[in-house]
Protein backbone atom coordinates (compact mmCIF):
# COMPACT_ATOMS: atom_id res chain seq x y z
CA UNK A 1 0.00 0.00 0.00
CA UNK A 2 1.26 3.48 -0.71
CA UNK A 3 1.09 6.97 1.29
CA UNK A 4 -1.86 7.85 -1.07
CA UNK A 5 -4.21 4.84 -0.22
CA UNK A 6 -3.37 5.47 3.45
CA UNK A 7 -4.42 9.04 3.32
CA UNK A 8 -7.59 7.76 0.95
CA UNK A 9 -8.74 5.49 3.78
CA UNK A 10 -8.08 7.91 6.77
CA UNK A 11 -10.09 10.06 4.87
CA UNK A 12 -13.29 6.95 4.47
CA UNK A 13 -12.70 6.75 8.03
CA UNK A 14 -13.16 10.61 9.36
CA UNK A 15 -14.56 12.10 6.47
CA UNK A 16 -14.83 15.41 8.72
CA UNK A 17 -10.84 15.64 8.02
CA UNK A 18 -9.99 16.72 4.74
CA UNK A 19 -7.22 15.61 2.75
CA UNK A 20 -4.18 17.73 3.25
CA UNK A 21 -4.91 17.76 6.81
CA UNK A 22 -4.48 14.07 6.73
CA UNK A 23 -1.17 14.05 4.51
CA UNK A 24 0.19 17.48 6.75
CA UNK A 25 -0.40 14.89 9.85
CA UNK A 26 0.89 11.82 8.13
CA UNK A 27 3.99 13.73 7.45
CA UNK A 28 4.65 15.22 10.79
CA UNK A 29 4.59 11.28 12.06
CA UNK A 30 6.98 10.06 9.65
CA UNK A 31 9.03 13.45 9.76
CA UNK A 32 9.40 12.71 13.44
CA UNK A 33 10.43 8.75 13.46
CA UNK A 34 13.20 10.04 10.68
CA UNK A 35 14.61 12.83 12.74
CA UNK A 36 14.45 10.84 16.21
CA UNK A 37 15.82 7.63 14.31
CA UNK A 38 18.50 9.67 12.75
CA UNK A 39 19.57 10.72 16.02
CA UNK A 40 19.95 7.25 17.27
CA UNK A 41 16.88 7.40 19.52
CA UNK A 42 14.53 4.08 18.85
CA UNK A 43 10.78 4.50 18.77
CA UNK A 44 8.00 2.52 20.01
CA UNK A 45 4.67 2.60 18.91
CA UNK A 46 2.14 0.35 20.87
CA UNK A 47 0.81 -2.59 19.68
CA UNK A 48 2.54 -2.08 16.75
CA UNK A 49 5.98 -2.15 16.87
CA UNK A 50 10.04 -0.41 17.58
CA UNK A 51 11.99 1.07 15.07
CA UNK A 52 16.09 1.06 16.24
CA UNK A 53 19.29 1.71 14.52
CA UNK A 54 21.60 -1.01 14.83
CA UNK A 55 25.42 -0.20 13.60
CA UNK A 56 26.77 -2.97 10.78
CA UNK A 57 30.54 -2.44 11.45
CA UNK A 58 33.18 -1.93 8.35
CA UNK A 59 34.27 -5.04 6.54
CA UNK A 60 37.66 -4.88 5.15
CA UNK A 61 37.63 -8.19 3.40
CA UNK A 62 34.25 -8.39 1.70
CA UNK A 63 34.20 -9.83 -2.07
CA UNK A 64 32.57 -7.96 -5.44
CA UNK A 65 30.69 -11.37 -6.32
CA UNK A 66 30.64 -10.54 -9.76
CA UNK A 67 34.59 -10.17 -10.38
CA UNK A 68 36.00 -11.89 -6.94
CA UNK A 69 38.06 -8.66 -6.47
CA UNK A 70 38.79 -7.70 -2.75
CA UNK A 71 36.66 -4.51 -1.75
CA UNK A 72 36.30 -2.44 1.10
CA UNK A 73 32.88 -1.61 2.75
CA UNK A 74 32.84 1.46 5.44
CA UNK A 75 30.26 1.33 8.28
CA UNK A 76 27.00 2.04 8.34
CA UNK A 77 23.58 2.11 9.78
CA UNK A 78 20.44 0.34 9.50
CA UNK A 79 17.13 0.36 10.57
CA UNK A 80 15.70 -2.37 12.62
CA UNK A 81 12.18 -3.36 13.00
CA UNK A 82 10.79 -5.52 15.68
CA UNK A 83 7.09 -5.60 15.55
CA UNK A 84 4.79 -6.60 18.65
CA UNK A 85 2.94 -9.25 20.31
CA UNK A 86 -0.17 -7.89 19.20
CA UNK A 87 0.98 -7.57 15.82
CA UNK A 88 2.66 -10.69 15.41
CA UNK A 89 -1.03 -12.29 16.09
CA UNK A 90 -3.24 -9.62 14.32
CA UNK A 91 -0.75 -10.89 11.10
CA UNK A 92 -0.74 -14.68 11.74
CA UNK A 93 -4.34 -15.08 12.92
CA UNK A 94 -5.83 -16.93 9.68
CA UNK A 95 -3.32 -19.35 9.34
CA UNK A 96 -4.54 -22.51 9.77
CA UNK A 97 -2.19 -25.26 10.94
Amino acid sequence: MVKSEIIKQLHKKNPSISRSQIKAIFDIIFDTITSSLSKDKSIELREFGRFSIKKIKAKYNARNPKTGEIIYVPEKKKVYFKMSKHLKQEINKNIKK
